[in-house]
């Protein structure tokens, strides 16, 4: 097994292990030339914590903020928070800056680790003291760099442990705060323990078989889950190694990091996927052998694309902040086990992780369905979440006997493969049935021949005194008239009660995404209720 994690699921300590197991081999890269051995990044981590104890956070300090964008310095960052015994949040610097400052009150949050490109390009009023990287340099004195010295070349591990507080940790402490994307709402703060994480760290070790001289693509952001999972935790605590560009929108750039650090594991959005469908070449993946896709439902057309002309398919998998984020994938046939194979069946999203279990209850009643029936899909296992933090009763309405309410709709199909047909929050109760958002998109955009690499409809819900609710389509400039468009989704056989009426079509310039790509469903229905409520 490559990773350092076996039955200790303390991060921290497993960063140490492994710094000094991979000593002298590289660990960390990124787009700028930086490039960090295990033994380079366990010293400069020391360094970093010293002087973040020493001279910029108070003892009571719990949170501690992060603004950093995907790079060895973020990477760094992390590790030094966690080295502290503090709690690392990093934060989404895609969001309002109300939305921002919320999650930083929520948390007390007094200093935020960040960069003057950062905060430049951002222009906010953050609600904490930031603290340059920048500045560091001059922060860092000969005592600090003698004590970092003797700590990563003479003091063996197990003392360095207790001298860094590191045995104390136990592993249902908190390891950091994930805000949620505020997509439908108020981002909140999920609570992942060490035992999250570690657990999630040990299954990606099982489920893909990672191997020692492993690559991992870093251009997730670290305030995404499975960026923060994988490409933090994943190079910190496991054998592998992460290469970093702070901007996953440069394809050109990501091209080329991939080619020179011979990348060997991708992650990414299909949103991400078909930017680098259009700017890859085979040569840049020449080393690669597993891509995986989350967040959004990978469509076949795109795998059928990457494959024909990068020569590698994208397998689909599933997961949640509230769950590390990891709950099931599809285990691409090259890396998976010749014993207890996982397997991959497209379409689907793949079984459950080692260790986590999945069921599929009744909407209403939560009765659990059997084989085959589609209903609310629920989670239980060591992946699950603490709860969101300082918000009990939202906890409460997630989590029943021990079971984590995804909100998506799905069914479990014979072999254990988990589809997902839709999301709770987008679906509408018309005349007595359930009506889910993405297939009345899908079916309108195929109507429409809507590109594949780009979001062209969204469709929301806004309250209807005749019905309950209306369904409301925003879309780009389509040059069809909606009367049409209806006319074209009759005649494919959506059911009536799917059909929105022509009046409830909405013309828009751009459809509002978050930072990931994803459609901005919160503003979506804000924009929905402004015009069609003056309306009406």
């Amino acid at each position: 097994m490559p990773g350092a994690l076996t039955s200790d699921l303390n991060l921290p300590r497993a960063f140490l292990r492994m710094c000094r197991r991979n000593f002298k081999r590289p660990k960390a890269v990124d787009s700028t030339g930086m490039s960090l051995t295990g033994g380079n990044l366990l010293l400069r981590s020391l360094v970093f914590r010293r002087v973040l104890e020493n001279k910029v956070l108070s003892r009571e300090e719990r949170f501690v903020g992060l603004l950093l964008p995907p790079s060895v310095p973020g990477l760094l960052a992390n590790a030094a928070v966690s080295l502290s015994g503090r709690v690392p949040v990093n934060l989404n610097y895609t969001l309002h800056e109300r939305q921002l400052n919320s999650c930083i009150e929520q948390c007390g949050i007094r200093h935020i680790l960040t960069s003057r490109r950062v905060t430049d390009r951002l222009d906010m009023k953050l609600a904490a003291e930031p603290v340059y990287l920048e500045d560091f340099v001059s922060r860092v004195t000969r005592w600090d760099k003698l004590a970092g010295a003797f700590a990563t070349y003479a003091c063996p591990t197990w003392l360095l442990e207790r001298c860094l507080g590191l045995t104390s940790i136990q592993l249902d402490d908190l390891a950091t705060v994930i805000f949620t994307s505020g997509s439908t709402g108020d981002p909140k703060g999920v609570m992942l323990s060490h035992r999250n994480i570690g657990s999630n760290l040990l299954a990606m070790d099982e489920m893909a078989n990672l191997r020692p001289d492993e690559v991992f693509l870093g251009v997730l952001p670290f305030f995404h889950a499975f960026g923060y999972t994988a490409t933090v935790w994943g190079v910190l605590a496991l054998d592998a190694r992460g290469a970093y560009h702070y901007n996953p929108l440069e394809a050109e750039t990501v091209a080329k990091l991939c080619r020179k650090a011979k990348v060997t594991f991708l992650i990414g959005t299909p949103t991400l996927l078909r930017l680098y469908l259009k700017r890859f070449d085979r040569e840049d993946l020449k080393s690669a052998d597993v891509v995986i896709s989350g967040a959004e439902r990978l469509p076949s057309q795109l795998a059928d694309a990457w494959e024909e002309k990068l020569g590698l398919r994208p397998h689909e998998g599933y997961g949640t902040t509230e769950c590390s984020p990891l709950i099931s994938v599809n285990v691409p046939t090259n890396r998976d086990r010749k014993i207890d194979p996982f397997g991959c069946r497209e379409g689907s999203v793949g079984r459950t992780i080692p260790r986590v279990r999945a069921r599929v209850v009744d909407l209403d009643t939560r009765a659990e369905l059997p084989i085959g029936q589609e209903g609310m899909i629920e989670i239980a296992g060591p992946n699950v979440m603490q709860g969101y933090y300082q918000q009990p009763a939202k906890t409460a309405a997630v989590m029943h006997d021990g079971w984590y309410v995804t909100g998506d709709v799905g069914l479990i199909d014979e072999a254990g493969f988990i589809h997902i047909t839709g999301r709770l929050s987008r679906f509408s109760k018309l005349g007595g049935e359930m009506v889910p958002h993405v297939r009345v998109e899908e079916a309108i955009a195929a109507a429409i021949g809507a590109p594949d690499d780009e979001v062209t409809v969204c469709v929301t819900a806004i309250a209807d005194e005749r019905k309950g609710e209306r369904l409301i389509v925003l879309h780009k400039p389509i040059g069809i008239a909606p009367s049409e468009i209806c006319r074209r989704l009759a005649e494919n056989g959506l059911p009536p009660l799917w059909i929105p009426g022509r009046d409830s079509f909405l013309e828009v310039a751009e459809i509002p995404l978050l930072g990931t790509g994803k459609a901005d469903l919160k503003r979506v229905k804000e924009i929905a209720q402004e015009r069609f409520a003056a309306l009406a």
